[in-house]
């Protein structure tokens, strides 16, 4: 990246919105404003980052700014990436991209319109080992994929205007994708509010590939006593665990696994014919740097010379889709197809979709 001058707004200096001002007062050749019309969270921007211009008016802001990244809550952020491709400003937006297809579908068209870049915040996909598992998964290092386990758990943080899974399970959705090449093509959905009266707090969703039919599943949750940030990837030749909180060791590679005998074999004992391999457990060297910053550092790149981000608004929209879709499910109780717009299939469609691509339900 070249250090010629660039002037960018980080509006919201909430959670993710003071690490986007921290990560981006760091890169040589960034001014930075910050916008929030909360003075107390304009004032510990002040502290945080001390050499940033400090505004409550956006529209001020986009007079002067080159590009603009939006961190506020994220039924705020159709309203406020709209202002800004409008005014012709590149624009991140953190995920999800909306909190709707029909806002998504909008933002997209409306940067496409005004000739601007749209990207979304799936962070992960800027990771250096969510890289390398991606790498092991296509080089056929670990066999044919059998199913793919993620979990994302904390106690805490409480959202306002989403539930647990439109404020966790984004970034699992873009990792899966990611690490497959291919979107989920059906959702159904668990979800449970224990706490409160708003949204639920705890939910799990199992997906099917849409090409692949390769099953996804994903736990999230508010209410758990471990912080756990988890992607299990199950091969029939070997298994790979990425674990996100640990320093070192960050993704372990298992040789082991299950091979079933032959079905006309006679069997002597009531147990499964199944045989058991077991090898070595190894991790590979994963050069780490900030996958926030490697990121930010990309939108500045788009902010300078127009180029299509790797995480366009396009692939935010996708993940919004399936945030749809498993809203749909739940209410349904059956599993939901995942469709291009806002209409779904039920689930008996997606067992008709599944028997016309040659697949068995699960």
């Amino acid at each position: 990246m070249s250090h010629q001058h660039t002037r960018l707004a980080v509006v919201g200096y909430g959670y993710w919105g003071a690490k986007h001002a921290r990560v981006l007062s760091s890169v040589p050749g960034v001014d930075l404003v910050v916008v929030d019309n909360d003075p107390g969270r304009r004032e510990e921007a002040r502290w945080g980052c001390p050499n940033a211009d400090l505004t409550g008016d956006l529209a001020a802001a986009l007079d002067f700014v080159e590009g603009v990244v939006v961190a506020t809550p994220p039924r705020t952020h159709g309203e406020i990436a709209h202002r800004a491709l409008r005014a012709g400003k590149p624009v991140l937006v953190e995920k999800p991209l909306a909190t709707s297809t029909s806002v998504a579908r909008s933002l997209v068209d409306t940067a496409a319109e005004h000739g601007v870049p749209l990207m979304v915040g799936h962070t992960f996909e800027y990771n250096a080992a969510v890289w390398k598992l991606r790498e092991m998964i296509h080089s056929g290092e670990l066999g044919r994929v059998l199913y793919i386990d993620t979990a994302r758990l904390n106690l805490g943080i409480y959202q306002n205007d989403v539930d647990v899974i439109w404020d966790l399970a984004p970034h699992d959705l873009s990792i899966i994708s990611f690490l497959m090449g291919e979107r989920p093509g059906s959702v159904a959905a668990w979800a449970h509010r224990s706490v409160g009266a708003r949204h639920a707090d705890v939910a799990y969703l199992r997906l099917q590939l849409e090409q692949s039919l390769i099953p996804a599943f994903v736990h999230v949750s508010w209410l758990d006593p471990q912080k756990v940030r988890r992607v299990t990837v199950v091969g029939d030749r070997k298994m790979a665990v990425y674990n996100d909180l640990l320093d070192e060791d960050r993704i372990r590679i298992y040789d082991i696994g299950v091979d079933s005998t032959d079905p006309g074999e006679p069997v002597d004992t009531p147990a499964m014919p199944v045989t058991y391999r077991t090898g070595d457990i190894v991790s590979p060297h994963v050069v780490f740097r900030e996958p926030l910053l490697v990121q930010d550092t990309h939108f500045i790149d788009c902010v300078r010379t127009g180029e299509r981000p790797s995480t366009p608004g396009e692939s935010g929209l996708d993940v919004v889709r399936v945030l749809s879709a498993s809203d749909a499910a739940r209410k349904s109780g059956h599993e939901v197809a995942v469709r291009e717009e806002h209409g779904l299939l039920d689930g008996r469609q997606v067992l008709l979709a599944r028997a016309q691509l040659g697949g068995t339900p699960s």
